[in-house]
């Protein structure tokens, strides 16, 4: 081919029937699904696609791309515009609900602004996915089964051909860093419940996706090793430049007493002696912790896009 051809997207595109969505039922069905496959390759290859690459570094920012920021400063701007109420409970401030209620009622329309006329038929199905990441409004809470919606989101505008190959790097850096920020100022304004969470023995309260890039990010680093992301003084110096230390400097702003206590987990990690290790260790936590845990992925939504029929190759 020539060097004017466009990039294929990450997954082939195709039409969408229009079918009802359903939820997880079956464990092992799903294990076995073609949206767990898609999922969890969707996962991989942008696991690949920002190994040893800097946030900060140069990378090609596509029309969908800047359009997909664009619908993450617009919920980040009703943050602005719904601010927490007075109430006796601390945590879950019910001003969520409000703030969640837009949502619901906009994001279709938030998605036909990202994925051309010619795909209008995908916006519903595709809006389920992006409402379903914010956090539970009946509860208030938010954990890794809302992050892992998003991010089977950002897989269905693959799947359907909005965002390329060549988007992979924007796709982490530019798009699921947006989210996250509006995700920590979420948690921080509505004082978000974790979802699920196993405590001190998971490895954060709401995400982990970030991890498992933000560990690919570091590997073959020439200075950075795992045992490096306890220090203050390096974690302030290079979050900007690394997920991973992002989260780390998030966790230390919310949480107070010795790392080693609040964050055993990740702790524990710091021992560990490569970034390509701690990587693979994550991608298998991921998959046994969140992905196969019933309580995580029972809301995840099925439809023509990310199919709960066995995987067919």
């Amino acid at each position: 081919g020539t060097s004017e051809e466009v990039a294929p997207p990450l997954q082939q595109s195709f039409m969408i029937p229009k079918k009802e969505i359903n939820m997880v039922s079956d464990m092992a069905k799903w294990k076995r699904s073609q949206a767990y496959a898609d999922y969890m390759g969707f996962i991989l290859t942008l696991n690949e696609g920002v190994r040893g690459k800097k946030l900060t570094c140069e990378y090609k920012v596509s029309e969908p791309i800047e359009k997909l920021v664009a619908l993450l400063n617009t919920l980040d701007r009703w943050i602005d515009e719904t601010p927490p109420v007075d109430q006796p409970s601390r945590f879950g401030n019910k001003a969520f609900r409000t703030w969640y209620a837009k949502l619901d009622q906009e994001a279709e329309k938030l998605v036909a602004t990202v994925i051309p006329k010619h795909l209008a038929d995908a916006a519903p199905e595709v809006a389920v996915y992006l409402k379903e990441s914010v956090g539970n409004s009946t509860r208030i809470d938010y954990g890794t089964g809302h992050e892992a919606a998003f991010a089977a989101f950002l897989c269905c505008l693959c799947k359907i051909g909005v965002l390329r190959v060549d988007d992979q790097m924007a796709i982490v850096f530019k798009v699921f860093n947006r989210y996250l920020e509006v995700m920590r100022k979420l948690q921080k304004t509505y004082r978000m419940e974790p979802a699920g969470s196993q405590g001190v023995w998971g490895l954060d309260d709401f995400q982990f996706l970030p991890f498992i890039w933000g560990s690919s990010q570091l590997i073959d680093h020439p200075n950075l090793e795992p045992r490096h992301f306890v220090d203050e003084k390096v974690v302030n110096e290079n979050h900007k430049d690394f997920m991973f230390l992002e989260c780390i400097l998030f966790i230390t702003e919310m949480k107070t007493g010795p790392f080693a206590e609040h964050s055993n987990q990740l702790w524990n990690i710091s021992a560990v002696p490569s970034w390509s290790k701690v990587n693979q260790g994550l991608i298998r936590m991921y998959k046994a912790e969140c992905l196969e845990k019933f309580p995580v992925i029972q809301h995840f939504k099925f439809g023509s896009l990310l199919p709960i029929q066995p995987v067919t190759s």
